[in-house]
C-alpha cells in the first residue's frame, strides 16, 4: 500500500454519517423527609413588672422566670424567690411557692411538644408579703406542633382561683376583673390559645397587674405575670430528594440522531458509561464503530485494485 490507500480511507471515513447520542433527562423521585427544625418552649411563671418604691423616683424592674425551657429540656423547680434594691429591708421576695411546677420541651424530626403544669401555688409581688397577687390550684399547659396534622393548643385550670384575697369565678377564653379597694386592681385572661399554619401557643393564666400596697417602701406595681405557657413550632418538611430513574419503556440510553454537514453545529457526545462499565448505548456505539470500519476497509480493497491496474 502507498500514501494514497491512507488518503481514500481517511476519505470514506469522513462522508460517512456520524452518530450523536442524546441523553434522555433524569426525573427526580424520593419521599418527603424533615429538617428537623421544629421548636417547642415551656414556662411555669413569667414576671414583666415595674416597681416604685416610696423613696426613690426611679422604678425596679422584676423581670423572672421560673422553669423556663426550650427543647430538648425540662425543669421541676416548685420556688421562685428574688432580690430587689430597696424593697423589704433587702430580704428577698417570695414571688412563687408551689407544689408543683414543672415544664418540658421535646422535639425530633416528626414532633415538637411544649407542656408546663403549676400545682397549689401562689404568686407575690413586693409590698405584698401576706396577701397572695393569685392563687392557683391546678393548671397545665400543651401545645402540640406534629408534620402533616394542624397544631393544637390546650389549657386547663382546675379548681378554685384567688386573686388579692377573693375567690372569683373564670370564664374559659375570657377576661376577668378584680379590683380590690386600697390595694389594687388584676385583669385575668384564663386559658389563651393561638394556633397557626405551624405553630401553637397556649397560656392558663395571663394577669395585668396594677397594685399600690404602700407597704415595705413599694408605692407601686405595674405589669404582667404570664402562669404556665407552652409553644412549638412544626419541623420544616425538606424537598424531594433527586434520584436518577429510567423513562418509560426502559430505555435510558436516549435518543440517537444523524448528524450531517448542513448541521450549524455538532453536539456534545455522550461517551459515558456506567459504573459496571456499560449500559443500554453500547450496542449503538459498537454499531457505529463496526460500520466506519467497515467503510475503511472498503476503501482500502478499491484502492489496492486501482494501485495493481
Amino acid at each position: 500500500m502507498n500514501s494514497n490507500t491512507f488518503r481514500l480511507a481517511a476519505l470514506a471515513a469522513a462522508a460517512a454519517p456520524v452518530a450523536l447520542l442524546v441523553a434522555a433527562p433524569a426525573h427526580a423521585t424520593g419521599s418527603t423527609t424533615t429538617t428537623g427544625e421544629g421548636k417547642a418552649s415551656a414556662v411555669v411563671l413569667r414576671t414583666a413588672l415595674d416597681v416604685s418604691l416610696l423613696n426613690k423616683t426611679v422604678d425596679v424592674p422584676l423581670r423572672a422566670t421560673l422553669n423556663e425551657v426550650h427543647a430538648p429540656a425540662s425543669a421541676e423547680e416548685t420556688a421562685l424567690s428574688v432580690r430587689l434594691d430597696g424593697v423589704a429591708h433587702g430580704r428577698p421576695v417570695d414571688v412563687l411557692r408551689a407544689d408543683v411546677a414543672t415544664a418540658d420541651a421535646t422535639v425530633d424530626k416528626h414532633r415538637a411538644e411544649g407542656y408546663s403544669n403549676l400545682a397549689k401555688a401562689r404568686v407575690h409581688v413586693p409590698g405584698l408579703p401576706r396577701l397572695s397577687l393569685v392563687e392557683v390550684e391546678k393548671a397545665t399547659s400543651k401545645a402540640v406542633c406534629e408534620v402533616g396534622h394542624e397544631p393544637v393548643a390546650e389549657s386547663n385550670v382546675l379548681g378554685h382561683v384567688r386573686v388579692l384575697g377573693r375567690k372569683v369565678t373564670l370564664t374559659a377564653g375570657g377576661t376577668t376583673r378584680v379590683a380590690v379597694p386600697g390595694v389594687g386592681e388584676v385583669v385575668l385572661d384564663l386559658s389563651k390559645t393561638q394556633t397557626t399554619s405551624r405553630t401553637a401557643a397556649a397560656t392558663a393564666l395571663q394577669l395585668k397587674v396594677s397594685v399600690n400596697p404602700l407597704k415595705l417602701n413599694v408605692a407601686d406595681v405595674q405589669g404582667e405575670v404570664t402562669l404556665v405557657e407552652a409553644t412549638c413550632e412544626t419541623p420544616k418538611a425538606a424537598a424531594p430528594s433527586a434520584e436518577p430513574t429510567e423513562p418509560a419503556g426502559g430505555n435510558s440510553g436516549g435518543e440517537v440522531k444523524p448528524q450531517t454537514g448542513t448541521d450549524h453545529a455538532p453536539a456534545a457526545v455522550d461517551t459515558s458509561l456506567a459504573e459496571t462499565g456499560g449500559s443500554s448505548t453500547t450496542p449503538y456505539l459498537a454499531g457505529g464503530a463496526a460500520f466506519l470500519l467497515a467503510l475503511g476497509a472498503a476503501a482500502t480493497v478499491v484502492a489496492r485494485r486501482r494501485a495493481q491496474d
